[in-house]
């Protein structure tokens, strides 16, 4: 899909307060192959603005939210591709409290462990998804406090991944969602 020709669907996102797994995560996590074909199908073939691709993004980024905000790493990977890279915030990765890749399921569960050192009562808020084709921008609040110093306070997060054949394969964070907007070629 050329950048230029780009269709965008942005759409309003958030997560439950309490969750459990979805029947939809529980047939993937038995099923890899069957939500594999699925994935291909209908994110890879369908175009931002079919109806259909936008219910199945759209529940398929809260779920994994949800996995991620109660630290349930097998759902929370569930739809993304099993070598899946996570880019964490490059102030994270300077200031020494995250590695600068973390690959697979096995990194993005050292990813998880080490936001949640730093981090007490972390939770991911989703606010927007923009859903770009080959791209996916997931606008976010995070509301945390320090685990030392158990101050409260509320910071922006955005996440873009990049798709392939329906599936998640890499992503890169953000602090701001300024600088997520940019990285794609949209404005706020």
């Amino acid at each position: 899909m050329s950048r230029e020709n780009v269709e965008v669907v942005r759409k309003p996102l958030r997560v439950r307060e309490r969750s459990t797994r979805t029947l939809d995560q529980r047939v993937s996590l038995r099923f890899p192959r069957l939500a594999d074909a699925y994935s291909r199908f209908v994110i890879g073939r369908l175009p931002p603005t079919s109806r259909f691709r936008q219910a199945v993004l759209w529940r398929a980024v809260r779920d994994g939210m949800e996995a991620f905000n109660r630290r349930d790493l097998d759902a929370a990977v569930s739809y993304g591709h099993p070598d899946y890279e996570m880019y964490p915030p490059r102030e994270f990765v300077e200031a020494g409290f995250l590695e600068p890749c973390y690959r697979g399921r096995a990194g993005f569960g050292e990813y998880m462990s080490a936001w949640s050192e730093v981090f007490a009562d972390l939770r991911v808020e989703p606010v927007e998804l923009i859903d770009l084709g080959d791209r996916v921008v997931m606008l976010a609040e995070l509301p945390w406090r320090g685990r030392a110093s158990a101050v409260p306070f509320t910071g922006q997060i955005a996440t873009v991944s990049f798709l392939r054949r329906g599936k998640a394969v890499w992503g890169q964070a953000y602090l701001h969602h300024r600088e997520a907007l940019e990285a794609v070629g949209l404005s706020s």
